[in-house]
């Protein structure tokens, strides 16, 4: 599974902000969208990602978002894949530098932005799939919450 097929899923929409603009403001944009992340473009390129952390960091620093602008709280080297990035490669990327967001770029263009959330949700998905189709393919597998009826266990030739 690729990170296009949680696009896919997921939609396009994506919620920037200018390095320039204010630290509250980008809080309000935030709270506003229940959004845990903006992307950091200028000139309409990504030059970082401000999430719930980097402003906790920031609030808890100063005492609050004060006159403080996103650049000087901003992550500007932030963890990007592609969309033809493995899902496996993804979560591998995102567990080791405690990541909860990404950008996806093609080349310098950003496609779009996924979540550690959005990550998790398309492997239990693919799982309980893979799961229901297994089962199906198994005769006689009892449906959920019922029991394996008694002589399940015995072979065709035993019975």
């Amino acid at each position: 599974m690729k990170v296009s097929d949680i696009l896919r899923v997921k939609g396009n929409t994506l919620y920037t902000v200018t390095p320039s603009e204010t630290l509250a403001l980008a809080i309000e944009i935030m709270a506003e969208k229940d959004i845990g992340s903006l992307v950091v473009m200028e000139h309409g390129d990504l030059v970082g990602m401000l999430s719930f952390r980097e402003v906790i960091q920031a609030v808890a620093r100063h005492g609050g978002a004060g006159t403080k602008i996103v650049r000087s709280v901003m992550d500007d080297a932030p963890l990007t894949c592609t969309q033809e990035t493995d899902i496996d490669e993804v979560r591998r990327m995102m567990l080791g530098c405690h990541a909860r967001y990404m950008p996806v770029m093609d080349k310098a263009m950003l496609m779009g932005v996924i979540s550690f959330y959005d990550v998790a949700k398309t492997v239990v998905d693919s799982q309980n799939f893979e799961n229901k189709m297994l089962k199906a393919y198994i005769r006689d597998w009892p449906a959920e919450g019922e029991t394996a009826p008694e002589n399940a266990e015995k072979t065709a030739g035993e019975a």
